[in-house]
């Protein structure tokens, strides 16, 4: 007979996923969700709409200001989503 252990759900939930090739949706919609953490809640009161295509964050900025200093700082925020992610779930940003 075979012995099988306890398994974290999180680890259940992982694999349920990978199997279903959903993995890289979940991470990219992870990656949208960190959006207000990585910019901080000033910023993000200026954001109106998000989310990610095929790797590429879509972001919808209401100040035409601040969109043009963010596309100078994308490869910071880039690196700052992924790193949340844990994955290189974000390629690149175009603001909108």
């Amino acid at each position: 007979m075979k012995r099988t252990y306890p398994k974290h759900i999180a680890g259940i939930i992982e694999e349920a996923m990978s199997r279903a090739g959903l993995t890289d949706t979940l991470n990219q919609q992870r990656a949208a969700a960190a959006w207000p953490d990585v910019v901080g809640p000033v910023i993000n009161r200026y954001t109106t709409k998000r989310y990610v295509d095929q790797g590429v964050m879509h972001i919808y900025m209401t100040s035409a200001a601040l969109k043009n200093e963010l596309s100078f700082n994308r490869d910071r925020i880039i690196t700052a989503i992924n790193r949340m992610v844990g994955t290189e779930a974000i390629t690149d940003i175009k603001f909108h």
